[in-house]
């Protein structure tokens, strides 16, 4: 009995000492997102996760000392009752350790189900390419079906107010491209979704620059002779874009504010319907993702007159860059991964995790590589602190440019 009571007396130490630094936490949780973030990668340190099970385990014993100590020393019970008594401080440990389990268990379990990605954007465009490269790797991993569900509309904005109403379960996960969380905020004026609070940052998977193209049978020949063209007849010159705030239309805003060319911006439901428009004629030219936009320059439907990186691009040799013409331009599109808030912090990180894996594979980067894009791979903080910094750049671009929707 006498080592039982020196037990319970010595965990309760243990947890005295423990209360200062869970105080201090709570503290570091309640100075703001930023404070927590840094607490939160703390805790992941394999050290303090070892000492967070001690402290459940300490937890459990002092618990079960002390009903067991109530229970046989000062109450007056025969043997089966002193009996039932272990029986019953036994299986009050049993209960403590299983809720401290399940949490860590149940993102262990995860997924169960097949997952699916929404992707806010018809097939077809390089949003959609990349979602479904990546969901194909992921499928191995997980073991699971990976889903993509192509929901486009508002510049993605009918997809992402999906996703914002999803269960935070990890279940549903937001396959966007940048703008969609980054620029449409300052753009529409009446939105069903908040970036910044129904989403959060899991990875910005692969980046990429855009490609300037017209129609194979267009007379333009080069970027000088669009601009040209442009500022010889304003208003004359029409260019697709994937729908308003997309980042295809903000590539080509972009691109005729620099140049100073007078062009009507035409919108379409996507990449793909908009790059097929061009094919068509119904457009001179278009500010397309590489991903989107290589397939119809090698099979010659469409002809690239510039990229908009700060060199010339690998896969698309002998196209100079847009900023030869244009000094200074360059834009860079990025598609990615984020959860709907309230998706446990366990979730993320495996999906993050996965997703980084996923990258790291050389057939990967190869497939990748044939579609114009780089993979990333960044941290959910990482993205979260990119995010911010890239909606403050856009939103002042869509103020220049005095681009909304109502």
């Amino acid at each position: 009995m006498k080592h039982l009571a020196l037990v319970h007396r010595l965990s309760g130490i243990a947890l005295a000492l423990f209360l200062p630094l869970h105080f201090w936490a709570l503290g570091q949780a309640l100075q703001g997102e930023a404070r927590l973030e840094s607490f939160l990668r703390w805790t992941d340190q394999p050290l303090v996760k070892a000492s967070e099970w001690a402290i459940v385990l300490l937890l459990a014993i002092h618990l079960t000392g002390g009903m067991r100590i109530l229970m046989i020393e000062f109450l007056t019970w025969r043997d089966w009752q002193k009996t039932l008594a272990a029986a019953t401080a036994a299986t009050a440990l049993a209960i403590g350790l299983m809720f401290a389990l399940s949490s860590t268990a149940h993102a262990q379990a995860w997924p169960q189900k097949s997952v699916k990605f929404i992707v806010p954007f018809p097939p077809g465009g390089a949003t959609d390419i990349s979602a479904r490269l990546l969901a194909q790797k992921l499928q191995d991993t997980w073991g699971q079906t990976v889903v993509i569900e192509n929901r486009g509309g508002a510049g993605g904005g009918v997809g992402a107010a999906e996703a914002a109403r999803a269960a935070p379960d990890g279940y549903t996960l937001f396959f966007p491209s940048g703008s969609v969380v980054t620029a449409n905020q300052h753009i529409y004026t009446k939105m069903n979704y908040d970036p910044e609070k129904d989403f959060i940052p899991v990875t910005n998977v692969v980046s990429g620059p855009q490609v300037l193209t017209v129609p194979a049978n267009s007379p333009y020949n080069t970027v000088a002779e669009l601009i040209a063209a442009g500022r010889a007849h304003p208003g004359k010159l029409l260019f697709g874009h994937a729908g308003i705030g997309s980042q295809t239309h903000l590539a080509a805003e972009n691109f005729v504010h620099q140049a100073k060319v007078d062009a009507v911006a035409v919108p379409y439901r996507g990449e793909g319907p908009g790059l097929a428009a061009l094919v068509g004629g119904e457009t001179h030219f278009f500010v397309g993702n590489v991903a989107a936009s290589i397939g119809f320059i090698k099979s010659g439907r469409l002809r690239a007159l510039g990229v908009t990186s700060k060199v010339e691009f690998a896969q698309l040799p002998g196209v100079p860059t847009i900023a030869t013409t244009v000094p200074g331009f360059e834009n860079t599109g990025w598609f990615g991964i984020v959860a709907p808030r309230g998706t446990p912090k366990e979730i993320i990180d495996k999906v993050y995790q996965d997703t980084k894996k996923a990258l790291q594979d050389a057939a990967m980067k190869e497939k990748f590589f044939a579609q114009g894009l780089a993979p990333v791979g960044n941290t959910p903080e990482e993205m979260g602190r990119a995010m911010k910094a890239e909606s403050e750049l856009w939103k002042a671009v869509v103020q220049a440019r005095k681009i909304s929707v109502k």
